[in-house]
């Protein structure tokens, strides 16, 4: 059975809340969410997970619904309420996965956390770094929608400038999402592999949950993962020391495929599997989810996926 809503208390007296779902004895998977977000992102057909064998462990990042703000975070504290969790259930080993905004705060559990906890970790249509780490911003930008070019602005501009978009953003989405959860993405121009994925009802049920958890907690958590990936991440890359899958997809508007081709290029050792015809939310998602299980748990790369650089090393 699925636990919705958990707590824990950090070392610095903040809440953070999280979800378990799938097979309380299967191996351990932590997913890290996407910009915005919240711990109810997951697939809808949640008895996946139990057929994978999986306890997956989900939780709002700080500032998101039920998790206290942690204000001025970067991508590297996100590591901190990893282990935080992993800790609370008692987890020696587990695996990592990240996709869109929570991708780089997976790569920073692959520099961070010690080989000997964490196992494996997935980053599914991550952003790069911004700037001399990472893509120029012309770099950065290009290929991108102009609704996330515009959102990217407004963090660059800073905190008072992003936070009233941002809210005037989230009374948008939580007064439209019950009747159409689609169309909160209506002014994007996104592939056809997007579209047909919004229409899934599995996806459609969970952007409704997740809109209205996430407007629990205003914007705080929303404005400070903006700002966290338009600035430096607090870790170096070249720090990464277990195997990461890197997966994304050709189509992707929202974090376009230069984000992805360049973390293939400088994670250290990586396996790299490009979704030719996909864009930002893939085209099998059951598929997909089973490939990366195969990954974190077995070190089984998709099929067609290929290995970049040397090995991390191991210990």
């Amino acid at each position: 059975m699925a636990e919705l809503l958990r707590t824990v208390v950090s070392a610095d007296g903040r809440t953070v809340a999280f979800a378990t779902w799938g097979d309380p004895d299967g191996f351990p998977v932590l997913s890290l969410h996407g910009t915005p977000g919240c711990r109810l992102s997951r697939w809808g057909r949640e008895e996946l997970y139990r057929e994978l064998g999986v306890w997956l462990v989900t939780h709002d990042r700080a500032g998101y619904a039920r998790s206290d703000r942690r204000r001025g975070r970067r991508a590297a504290d996100e590591v901190d309420d990893v282990l935080l969790l992993a800790d609370e259930l008692g987890l020696d080993r587990f695996g990592v996965t990240g996709a869109s905004g929570g991708g780089p705060h997976a790569l920073a559990c692959a520099a961070l956390i010690p080989p000997e906890r964490l196992i494996r970790v997935t980053c599914v249509v991550g952003a790069a770094p911004l700037g001399p780490q990472g893509l120029h911003r012309d770099a950065w930008f290009a290929g991108m929608d102009a609704e996330n070019v515009k959102e990217f602005g407004w963090g660059l501009a800073g905190e008072d400038v992003l936070t009233p978009q941002l809210e005037e953003l989230m009374a948008k989405m939580t007064a439209g999402v019950e009747e159409n959860p689609a169309a909160l993405l209506d002014s994007f121009d996104l592939s056809e592999s997007d579209r047909a994925a919004l229409a899934r009802p599995e996806i459609r049920q969970v952007m409704r949950e997740s809109v209205r958890e996430q407007s629990l907690g205003g914007v705080a958590g929303w404005v400070d993962d903006v700002l966290a990936l338009v600035s430096p991440w607090g870790f170096e890359l070249e720090e990464v020391a277990v195997p990461v899958l890197v997966r994304y997809g050709v189509n992707d508007v929202l974090v376009p495929a230069a984000h992805g081709a360049w973390l293939a290029a400088h994670v250290p050792g990586c396996v790299v599997k490009i979704d030719d015809t996909a864009g930002h939310m893939g085209e099998d998602p059951e598929q997909e989810i089973a490939e990366s299980v195969a990954w974190l748990r077995d070190g089984t790369p998709p099929p067609g996926s290929s290995r970049t650089g040397a090995a991390p090393v191991q210990e």
